[in-house]
């Protein structure tokens, strides 16, 4: 299987190396805004977003990094690429588990 997606694999591994490019990027990532910045940014807070800002208060990397590697470039370079590492991961294992549910389909039933 790995062989099959080799070239996948190539591209993936890539983009994980560059995650730390957006360090580069000022302000925040698209889509990644608080409730604070959001409310700066249109002038209203949607209710849901409202609602539940703060249900969500402890995230596994905050801000892409582990506390013990953000003293410098590198080390917060190294926590981007833990964490995109860590998202290929649990993104492959879901997609692993989903596709134990779905049927293959056989070679030949078309013809």
């Amino acid at each position: 299987m790995m062989k099959k997606y080799k070239n996948l694999w190539i591209a993936l591994g890539v983009l994980v190396l560059l995650t730390p490019l957006g360090m580069l990027a000022t302000g925040t990532a698209w889509g990644e805004w608080g409730a604070e910045e959001l409310l700066e940014m249109i002038g209203f807070m949607p209710k849901g977003m409202e609602k539940l800002s703060n249900s969500w208060t402890l995230a596994p990397l905050p801000d892409y990094s582990l506390s013990a590697l953000s003293n410098g470039f590198s080390q917060e370079a190294a926590g981007y690429i833990l964490s995109a590492i860590i998202g290929v991961l649990v993104t492959v294992a879901v997609i692993q588990i989903i596709g134990k549910f779905i049927p293959a389909e056989q070679e030949g039933a078309n013809e």
